[in-house]
C-alpha cells in the first residue's frame, strides 16, 4: 500500500524540476532595463515618498529585494528544509515512516537542494548582466529566531525541526503564485519561481500527510505543546525581511533616520499580519483539521497572535 505522503511523487523521476527543467540563462545581450526584477506589489517599501522620488533608487531597491529572496530561499532550503527532510530519510526523526516515505523524503531533500543551486546561480548571473552587486546577506539571524521559538522545551528539538518544515512547506506564498504570472518580470525570473512552485505544490502533499502522521501519534501532553507553539512559528516563518531592507537603504547612504522611517512606514503592524494570515491560511486549516483549535486553549494561542480563522 502506497503511503499518503507519497501520492504525488509516483511521477517524480518524469516531473520533478532537477529531472526535466533546463537551467535558467539569461539569453546573450538580452536587455533587461525594460523588465521589473520584482512585482512592486509585492516590496513592502517601494512605494513610499523618500522611495518613488527616485526611479534609479527604486530600481536598485527592486533588484536588490530579488536578490534578497533568491538568497533567502537558497539558505532556507538547505539549512531548514533539508535538515528536517535529512531526519525523516535516514529514520533519525523520532516517527516511524514507511520505507516509501523515508525514501520520498530524500527525493524533497533533492529538489531543495536544487533550489537553492538555481536560486545562486540567478542571482549572480543577474549580478553580472546588471552590473548591481547584491548587498551581502545574512542567514543567521533569520535562523537564530526560528529556533528560538519553543526553545524553552528542552529534549524536542527534532521534533521542532520537523513542525519548522511542516508550517513552512504548507504555507501558500505571494510570490510564488504572482511572480510567474506577472510578464513585466524578468521571463528567467518567471521560469525559476515557476519550476520552484511545481515543486513545492508537491511538497505541499507530502508535508500535510506527514503532519497527519506526526500528529497521530502525539500524546495529549504533546498535543497541548505543539498547539500553544504553532501560532509563533507561523508568525516567526513568515516574518518580513526588515534587515536585508535595511541594509540595501544604508548601502545607498540613507541616513539611519531614513532608514528607520521608511521601515517603520512600510511594514506597520497591520500590514505584517494581514500578510501573514493570507499566507497561513492553508497551514491554519491543516491545523484546524484535525483538532488544534477545538479547545479552548489551542484556540486562544491562536487567537491572542491574530491567527484563529474569522467568522464570516
Amino acid at each position: 500500500m502506497v503511503s499518503n505522503e507519497v501520492v504525488a511523487f509516483r511521477k517524480w523521476y518524469e516531473r520533478a524540476g532537477v529531472r526535466k527543467t533546463p537551467r535558467r540563462c539569461l539569453p546573450p545581450g538580452e536587455d533587461l532595463s525594460g523588465y521589473a526584477f520584482f512585482p512592486r506589489h509585492l516590496i513592502p517599501h517601494i512605494e513610499h515618498p523618500l522611495i518613488t522620488a527616485d526611479p534609479n533608487l527604486a530600481r536598485y531597491l527592486e533588484a536588490q529585494y530579488l536578490f534578497q529572496w533568491l538568497n533567502f530561499t537558497a539558505h532556507f532550503e538547505v539549512s531548514v528544509v533539508n535538515r528536517a527532510t535529512h531526519l525523516i530519510a535516514t529514520g533519525r526523526s523520532g516517527i516511524s515512516c514507511p520505507p516509501d516515505v523515508q525514501q520520498t523524503a530524500f527525493q524533497i531533500y533533492v529538489d531543495e537542494g536544487y533550489h537553492s543551486l538555481y536560486s545562486l546561480d540567478m542571482v549572480r548571473q543577474l549580478q553580472e548582466r546588471t552590473q548591481i552587486d547584491a548587498v551581502p546577506y545574512d542567514f543567521d539571524e533569520y535562523l537564530r529566531n526560528l529556533d528560538g521559538v519553543g526553545a524553552e522545551y528542552v529534549g524536542h528539538e527534532k521534533l521542532f525541526r520537523l513542525l519548522q518544515v511542516v508550517t513552512f512547506e504548507t504555507l501558500v506564498t505571494g510570490i510564488l503564485l504572482d511572480v510567474p504570472k506577472d510578464r513585466t518580470v524578468i521571463p528567467e525570473v518567471r521560469q525559476i519561481v515557476q519550476d520552484h512552485a511545481i515543486d513545492e505544490g508537491t511538497h505541499h502533499v507530502y508535508f500535510e500527510a506527514f503532519f497527519r502522521r506526526l500528529w497521530g501519534g502525539f500524546t495529549p501532553g504533546e498535543r497541548r505543546m505543539v498547539a500553544s507553539w504553532l501560532p509563533d512559528l507561523i508568525l516567526q516563518s513568515l516574518q518580513p525581511a526588515t534587515t536585508p531592507t535595511a541594509n540595501a537603504l544604508r548601502a545607498v547612504g540613507m541616513s539611519e533616520n531614513r532608514v528607520k522611517e521608511i521601515i517603520s512606514e512600510s511594514f506597520t503592524g497591520k500590514f505584517v499580519i494581514a500578510g501573514i494570515r493570507r499566507a497561513s491560511v492553508n497551514t491554519v486549516k491543516l491545523f484546524q483539521s484535525v483538532g488544534i483549535l477545538d479547545t479552548q486553549e489551542g484556540y486562544d494561542a491562536f487567537a491572542c497572535t491574530g491567527l484563529a480563522p474569522q467568522e464570516g
